[in-house]
């Protein structure tokens, strides 16, 4: 067939995945570095303070600037004045009251200096730090949302800062998130190998039925099987119960809402992701190349290590780096079988999206996830490549 007509065969589902999957999900993202909320309510602030320097509270003419715009947001548009309010509050807290306030008190005509009446209505417009985040939320791009999920922030002048130590969250967030994917992989693999290595060498209905059985649980939904280990684990579940029963424990074991049971039930989700990668690894393993080395005077481990594990490196690479990608993305687990400190980087993305309504954070969480996942796949594809070149 020639290439205009496989083009032409492929275009509807390629067209379909666009619509479906590419443009909300970019739709999604692009929300993390954009800024639109606060520069079509106060455009004549924002342009008032693009030359300021943020040393010092700003001139007459910004002051004069943010009247004009407060009475015409009262006027016309008190929706986008809210909404306007609500991220300025997420830059320095306080905003969501402070600026329809001075809305309120500014709206009747007065006599004198804009910057007098202004101050009469608060006095936080004094802080050049007030200024500072109207000027950060001047779009139409910003790393506003990127830098708190970083837990960074721009103080008046422009400059990044790490934010107080008592509101950083998501650094630690990300590496409780990396820590747990990472424990979860090597877990995967440790408990994978054997039993790939069983079903790779097992003859007949036995290697039939292994495989079957690390197959069965791609057949029950993840919520279910969450849901079963919840059954298992708690105070009153069947493991303490059993264990009560058999006068091992005196009081039920806190086996829910910890980290232990977050690792547990993901290995167990997990696994056969780890297990089929190396199924195939080992059956492509030319079974006389341990032998040989044997012959040739070889210790078993030694042969283990020179010749059995570089051939298999390419399934455990494989089946790595289906578990870690999978993990670091997990939401349901975590928020059923973890407590709060369990809580991984997924479930911030869904608190700030459905909860907080927060959409810029959760894109920009969102675009921190995809980020680790693909520097994990570069590096992949990196070692991989100096595999091949060794190799060739």
């Amino acid at each position: 067939m020639s290439r205009p007509g496989a083009a032409l065969l492929t275009a509807p589902l390629l067209l379909f995945l666009l619509a479906t999957f590419v443009a909300p999900i970019g739709a999604f993202l692009w929300r993390g570095v954009t800024d639109t909320e606060v520069a079509p309510v106060l455009p004549r602030t924002v342009a008032a303070l693009a030359a300021w320097d943020g040393t010092a509270t700003p001139g007459e003419e910004a002051f004069a600037a943010l009247v004009a715009d407060l009475r015409a947001a009262r006027a016309g548009n008190p929706t986008g004045l809210a909404r306007a309010a609500a991220r300025l509050n997420a830059d320095r807290p306080g905003f969501r009251g402070l600026l329809p306030t001075t809305a309120r008190r500014v709206a009747a005509p007065f006599e004198g200096p804009a910057r007098d009446a202004v101050l009469a209505a608060s006095g936080e417009w004094a802080d050049p730090e007030a200024w500072g985040a109207i000027r950060h939320a001047a779009g139409p791009l910003s790393a506003f949302h990127l830098l708190a999920a970083l837990d960074l922030r721009r103080d008046a002048t422009g400059s990044v800062a790490p934010v107080p130590e008592d509101q950083r969250i998501f650094r630690a967030v990300l590496a409780r998130s990396l820590w747990i994917s990472l424990l979860v992989t090597g877990c995967c693999l440790l408990l994978g190998w054997p039993l790939a290595w069983l079903i790779a060498t097992a003859r007949g209905w036995p290697a039939t039925l292994l495989l079957a059985a690390v197959m069965l649980p791609f057949w029950i939904s993840l919520v279910v099987r969450t849901a079963a280990w919840m059954v298992l684990l708690q105070r009153e579940g069947l493991v303490n119960a059993a264990l009560a029963a058999m006068g091992l424990i005196e009081a039920p074991l806190p086996l829910m809402l910890n980290r232990f049971a977050v690792v547990l039930a993901m290995v167990h989700i997990l696994l056969p992701f780890m297990v089929l990668p190396l199924v195939a690894a080992f059956r492509a393993l030319d079974p006389f190349l341990p032998r040989a080395a044997a012959s040739l005077g070889a210790a078993p481990w030694w042969a283990f290590l020179r010749v059995t594990l570089p051939l298999c490196l390419p399934g455990i690479g494989a089946g790595c780096l289906l578990v870690f990608i999978q993990a670091l993305g997990f939401y349901v687990t975590p928020a059923l079988l973890g407590g709060p400190n369990d809580q991984m980087l997924a479930w911030f993305v869904g608190f700030y999206a459905t909860r907080s309504v927060n959409w810029g954070l959760a894109a920009a969480l969102s675009i921190l996830l995809l980020a680790a996942v693909g520097l994990c796949v570069a590096l992949y594809g990196r070692l991989a490549g100096f595999r091949r070149s060794g190799a060739a």
